[in-house]
C-alpha cells in the first residue's frame, strides 16, 4: 500500500513538536523509540535529551517494517532487509561533534557520553520488491529467524541464505504464491513466540482485490488455527498480543482497540486523529503511529480520509491502553506525513550507523574467544 516517496522531502524540512511530558516518559521508562516513514525515506529515532525529545533521521530506501530482538535490529526497506547489531562498545567512538550540530539544528543540546547503544550494519539481503510489511525475529539468540510479511506475494516468509524469500505459509483463499497484492496482507503479531495473528485488507484471490471494499473488508486471521477471527474492519494492521489481549488499529477509522476472540468483535479504546498504524507497549502505554494520509487511489473513501486535513495528523501518540486516554504525543510536520512502524527500543540514547565509512571500517565485532587474545588497549569492552 506504499506509495512513491516524495521528491520534495530532501528538500522540506523535518520539524516536530510534542508534549512536554514526553520525554520524562521516556526517560523514566528507560527506552527511546524509532519510527519508520518509506514516504519520506526516514527511519526515526525519538530520544530524549536534557528535557527535549530529539528526534534523529537515518536515510533508507522506503522503509517500513522493524524487527528487534536481543542486540539485533532489522529493518525492511523498498527491495531489501538490512540487519543491524547493537555495538556498545562503539559508543565512544561516536563523532560527538556532529550529534552537537545535529542537536543545534534540532534545539536541542547533546551532552558528550550520552550514547547507550549503537547499532551497525552487518548484512543486507535482496529480496526484490515484494512490499515488505511487518517483520519479526522468531526465536532467540543467534537462532532466531527473521520472519516478515510479503504483502506483494500474499504471503508469510522467512528470510533465506539462498533464495529471496521462504514462503512459509499463505491465507487458505489465496490459491497460490503470485505477485498480485490479492488481500494486502500487512501485519503479524506473535504468540508464545510463534507469529499466529495476521491482519488483512480483504478475503479475496483476486488480484489487488481488496481494494475494492476497503472500507470495511478488513479481516484479523489466526494462522496456527486456519481461520478469520474477525471481520468486518475498516483497514485493520498491527495486531499484537498483549496482556492477554489482541489488540489491533481499525486504521480507516483511526482506531485503537481489541478483538474479543469469543465473539469476533473489535472493542474500540480509542479514536486518534489519523490512519492508525504502527503499534507497541510498555507497561500500560500504547504507543501508536498516526499518519496524516492523502485522499488517493489507496485511502479515498475510508473514514480518517474524509476528514478536513487540518484533522489529520502524523505523529506517535501515548495512550493508556487501560483508559483509553492520551498521556502524550510527538507530531510531525511538513515532509513527514505517513509512518508505518513504531517499535520501543530498550535504550534511552541509541544511535544506527549506516553511512559514517570511517566507523564502519574501524569498528569489528569478533567471537569471544577471538576477543580474548586482541590486546587490552586495542579493544573497547
Amino acid at each position: 500500500m506504499s506509495e512513491p516517496a516524495s521528491q520534495q522531502s530532501e528538500q522540506q524540512p523535518l520539524r516536530s513538536v510534542h508534549t512536554s511530558n514526553l520525554p520524562e516518559i521516556l526517560n523514566q521508562l528507560g527506552v527511546s523509540l524509532m519510527v519508520t516513514t518509506y514516504q519520506a525515506g526516514r527511519l526515526v529515532i525519538l530520544r530524549a535529551e536534557n528535557g527535549v525529545l530529539n528526534t534523529h533521521f537515518r536515510c533508507f530506501d522506503k522503509p517500513m517494517g522493524l524487527a528487534i530482538s536481543d542486540n539485533r535490529l532489522a529493518v525492511g526497506a523498498a527491495t531489501s532487509v538490512w540487519e543491524f547489531h547493537n555495538l556498545p562498545a562503539v559508543c565512544p567512538r561516536l563523532e560527538s561533534q556532529s550529534d552537537a550540530e545535529a542537536g543545534e539544528r534540532e534545539g536541542v543540546k547533546v551532552t558528550p557520553g550520552s550514547h547507550d547503544a549503537c547499532f551497525l550494519p552487518r548484512t543486507t539481503h535482496w529480496t526484490g520488491d515484494v512490499q515488505i510489511h511487518e517483520m519479526a525475529w522468531v526465536g532467540t539468540g543467534h537462532e532466531a529467524e527473521l520472519w516478515f510479511v510479503n504483502t506483494r506475494f500474499s504471503c508469510l516468509c522467512k528470510r533465506s541464505a539462498t533464495y529471496s524469500f521462504e514462503p512459509v505459509w499463505r491465507p487458505s483463499f489465496v490459491s497460490s504464491f503470485v505477485p498480485g497484492d490479492c488481500c494486502h496482507l500487512n501485519g503479524m503479531g506473535l504468540r508464545d513466540g510463534q507469529p499466529q495473528y495476521l491482519t488483512a485488507l480483504g478475503e479475496t484471490n483476486e488480484f489487488a482485490g481488496w481494494r475494492k471494499n476497503k472500507t470495511s473488508g478488513g479481516i484479523v486471521i489466526d494462522r496456527l488455527n486456519d481461520e478469520v477471527v474477525a471481520r468486518g474492519l475498516s483497514m485493520p494492521h498491527s495486531p499484537r498480543w498483549y496482556r492477554d489481549r489482541l489488540w489491533i488499529l481499525e486504521s480507516g477509522t483511526g482506531g485503537f482497540g481489541y478483538v474479543d476472540l469469543d465473539t469476533g468483535r473489535y472493542e474500540n479504546v480509542a479514536s486518534l486523529p489519523g490512519f492508525t498504524r504502527g503499534l507497541a507497549f510498555t507497561g500500560p502505554l500504547a504507543w501508536i503511529g498516526l499518519s496524516q494520509v492523502r485522499e488517493s487511489a489507496v485511502f479515498g473513501g475510508i473514514p480518517i480520509a474524509k476528514r478536513a486535513m487540518d484533522e489529520r495528523v502524523c505523529g506517535v501518540w501515548v495512550v493508556n491502553i487501560e483508559s483509553g486516554q492520551t498521556i502524550g504525543f510527538v507530531k510531525f510536520e511538513d515532509a513527514v506525513q505517513e509512518l508505518f512502524a513504531v517499535e520501543v527500543v530498550p535504550a534511552r540514547y541509541p544511535e544506527l550507523v549506516n553511512d559514517d565509512r570511517e566507523l564502519l571500517a574501524g569498528s569489528f565485532e569478533l567471537p569471544d574467544v577471538a576477543l580474548g587474545e586482541v590486546p587490552p588497549e586495542l579493544r573497547a569492552e
